[in-house]
């Protein structure tokens, strides 16, 4: 089921997420729906509370060479930690929950993530470059920030600014 995708500046997307605690059917639920949003909406990544759900799960399924996304392909981190990083890498990214703003941010190149998959085995696994990128930025999410805290003063301002521009925009077609 495709589900609501919150949007800046929606107070529930600053809300911390809890940790998994059980390994359910509900939880398979979930995760199935946030693969079909994340779909749905053209992402590469979606964590839990950008649908609602203030729980510690996220799903990225990046592209494949030939640009294409398969299920075979997606990646499922429950209560994931990172425990180790190193390097850095300067990546233009975006959120489906701040959709059609892209901004270079820096973030660490090589990360090693302790996380659970959706029947409760824990994992510890290295990623790099844009596994590395896209995951930082979905645990981002489960902490309560997104990726548009990490620009300069200035580079924030005009963001804000013209992002109030485009909601009172929106109102006016309403």
């Amino acid at each position: 089921m495709v589900r609501e995708i919150l949007t800046y500046p929606n107070p529930k997307l600053r809300e911390a997420s809890k940790d998994v605690k059980h390994f359910d059917e509900s939880l398979h639920t979930l995760l199935d729906d946030m693969y079909e949003t994340m779909l749905y909406k053209n992402g590469v990544g979606l964590a839990a509370i950008q649908v609602g759900v203030a729980l510690n799960a996220l799903v990225i399924n990046p592209l494949n060479e030939e640009g294409e996304q398969n299920k075979e392909d997606l990646l499922e981190f429950i209560n994931p930690q990172i425990i180790e990083s190193d390097g850095i890498i300067t990546f233009q990214e975006g959120c489906l929950s701040v959709p059609s703003v892209y901004e270079e941010i820096e973030r660490f190149q090589k990360v090693k993530v302790k996380f659970f998959d959706r029947f409760g085995k824990e994992h510890a696994e290295i990623y790099k470059d844009f596994m590395a990128v896209a995951l930082q930025h979905e645990i981002d999410h489960l902490r309560g920030h997104l990726f548009i805290e990490k620009l300069t003063y200035l580079k924030r301002k005009k963001f804000e600014k013209e992002w109030k521009k485009r909601i009172k925009e929106k109102a006016a077609t309403l």
